[in-house]
């Protein structure tokens, strides 16, 4: 006897389309599953055997051969647990009461068994939905705990399963499982709402401007300074300043969190942007992601968020370095000898760290203790090709005892934010019908199109460009700041003294790194 039941698997962050057939057969008892599966596929016969024993029903005496098709495709996991277990009491014709009746072909079913036949989450819900509406599947049988998650993709029947007894009642007509409406609004319920804002910092105007810069063009920012002058605690406010997440972000961010397991049971949807904050131990696979079942790591955690490095010359310097190249391409691609996957990774990359191993280096009040070696020993952790690619430097000062202690009014991220989304909002027009979506992101070639310059910015850019002895990914990057800073000023030509602000925050390399040589 044969049956078979349509499923799906999770390929870096894309679901693709698996048939789970299963044949009986009149032979010595046994349970095989073939298709290359991984150690946790090889365990589901253990899963189904007692969930089926538990269910009431009895499992079948005969060789039991599950294939997963296509059979060249490495799956893993424990989602085909339940359409193996149904495919199995299919073939035994033991799930409906009549014969002659047969699983729907426009459905797909994806889920854990425990011992007992609850249907447990599992990952990447979300990619199989999305894939399922492609592939043409009308409904799709998910745990109850991933059905909300599934329920944003319009045009598919999500139906919620708590335990295989609830499968057998719906198909025999005894109880039928309601499907679960399509709600966007979800998405939006409760985004943007911040414990920190930006009002709780005290004094750093030129820091705050720089952080209202380059969240408006989505910018990298390096600030360096002193301990105690409000490094992290500016970076942590980032995100109470950028603009909302979009629909197709919301799930973008979603889908790669549903992959990692990482969604919050009680709102299974991303609908802020996130902040990640690796500890200065982490290894370089834990940024980029990877492993023997790749996984993202906190680049791809942060996609259409912020990625924060504290204390940055502490990180190993072999993990600042693979940052490189996927804080270009704003993707990274983990290779395997079995499989290669790539995972997006458009992010703003913002770090922060002290001038010196002391940390007390140009304060106007506290002595440094460090020798230059030590000074240039520490500056040299962060290599000049990775500075490079860091948009805006910022020195962050120490804080005077009358801004700590004044009652002046700080403006909050919420002020803020209404002009960052007023730029925004300008490059969305500037950038319609392309795949660009933030100054930041301006590709080399189209520089000069989008980023007009009147004739004295012109001519003050190449003077500091050969006076300041510029790279030409330095100069691409001055010209795009510079292209933020009009959107705020709301002018479509880069004037002089945009560019002179723009490379205001281009100091530091030559105070710190280049007179440490």
């Amino acid at each position: 006897m044969y049956s078979c039941v349509k499923s799906y698997g999770i390929g870096g962050i894309d679901a693709y389309a698996v048939t789970v057939e299963v044949t009986l057969n009149r032979a010595i008892p046994s349970f095989d599953i073939v298709g290359l599966p991984d150690a946790a596929i090889k365990e589901s016969r253990l899963r189904v055997q007692s969930a089926i024993t538990h269910a009431g029903y009895e499992m079948p005496v005969a060789k039991i051969t599950v294939n997963l098709a296509p059979a060249s495709q490495k799956k893993s996991g424990p989602v085909f647990d339940l359409p193996i277990f149904l495919a199995v009491m299919a073939a035994s014709e033991q799930l409906f009461h009549s014969y002659d009746q047969a699983l729907p072909e426009d459905a797909a079913f994806v889920g854990e068994l425990s011992l007992s036949g609850a249907v447990r989450p599992v990952n990447g819900v979300l990619s199989m939905a999305i894939q399922a509406k492609q592939d043409g599947i009308t409904s799709l049988f998910v745990p109850a705990q991933n059905a909300k998650e599934a329920s944003i993709v319009e045009g598919l029947d999500v139906y919620p399963v708590s335990d295989v007894s609830e499968l057998f009642s719906h198909f025999n007509g005894q109880a039928p499982i309601q499907p679960l409406p399509f709600d966007p609004t979800m998405i939006l319920e409760g985004s943007n709402h911040f414990d920190a804002d930006l009002s709780q910092v005290r004094g750093q105007s030129f820091a705050k401007r720089a952080l209202e810069i380059a969240a408006a063009g989505g910018h990298n920012l390096l600030l360096l300074g002193p301990p105690g002058t409000g490094k992290s605690m500016l970076a942590k406010r980032l995100p109470s300043i950028l603009p909302r997440l979009s629909f197709m972000e919301a799930i973008e961010t979603t889908r790669i969190y549903s992959v990692a397991g990482l969604l919050p049971p009680d709102h299974p949807i991303m609908n802020s942007r996130p902040f990640r904050s690796p500890h200065h131990t982490v290894s370089p696979v834990g940024l980029t992601g990877g492993g023997s079942n790749p996984m993202p790591g906190e680049i791809s955690l942060a996609h259409n968020g912020v990625l924060f490095l504290d204390e940055l010359p502490e990180f190993q310097r072999q993990a600042l370095e693979v940052l490189r190249q996927p804080i270009e391409d704003n993707q990274v691609t983990i290779s395997r000898a079995s499989s290669r996957v790539t995972y997006p990774c458009s992010m703003m990359f913002v770090a922060a760290m002290n001038p010196c191993p002391c940390g007390y280096r140009g304060h106007p009040q506290i002595a440094c203790t460090c020798s230059e070696a030590a000074v240039h020993k520490y500056i040299s952790r962060v290599s000049g090709p990775l500075l490079d690619r860091i948009d805006l430097h910022v020195e962050v000062a120490p804080v005077a005892f009358e801004e700590l202690s004044g009652e002046s009014r700080e403006e909050t991220s919420a002020q803020v934010r209404q002009r960052v989304e007023a730029a925004r909002r300008i490059q969305e027009e500037r950038f319609a019908g392309t795949a660009i979506t933030c100054n930041a992101r301006i590709p080399a070639g189209t520089l000069n199109q989008m980023c007009p310059l009147e004739d004295s910015a012109l001519e003050f850019l190449r003077r500091s460009f050969e006076g300041l002895g510029m790279t030409a990914r330095t100069y691409d990057r001055v010209v795009k700041v510079a292209r933020t800073i009009a959107d705020l000023d709301g002018s479509d030509i880069i004037r002089k003294s945009h560019i002179a602000e723009a490379l205001a925050y281009r100091t530091l390399d030559q105070k710190y790194w280049y007179e440490n040589r």
